[in-house]
């Protein structure tokens, strides 16, 4: 049986933190809500030292690649639609097998 990988990186910018701290809380928050709603790994990965951008990483396990890819659209959708901490500046999808 094949398993599939599926990665999202996104670049968030967060227009209203004015420190690490305010980015830090902000970004947990959003990573804590993705975890209980989809059940995915999540990690911050980039802008470690900007306080008005983070890199965000997310992974999920499928045995199909095109539920792997449904399920990262789908958090990406959710952000786009429900957030409004800051807005996705880009994103980018892999899967791998």
């Amino acid at each position: 049986m094949t398993n599939f990988t599926g990665i999202l990186t996104i670049h968030l910018h967060l227009a209203g933190c004015q420190s690490l701290k305010d980015k830090r809380s902000v970004v947990k928050s959003l990573i804590a809500k993705l975890r209980n709603k989809y059940n995915a790994s999540i990690a911050e990965v980039g802008y470690m030292d900007k306080w008005q951008d983070s890199e965000i990483a997310i992974v999920v396990v499928s045995n199909s690649s095109s539920k792997t890819n449904e399920i990262l659209q789908n958090i990406l959708n959710w952000i786009s639609n429900n957030w409004h901490s800051g807005y996705i500046v880009d994103d980018k999808i892999e899967i791998i097998y």
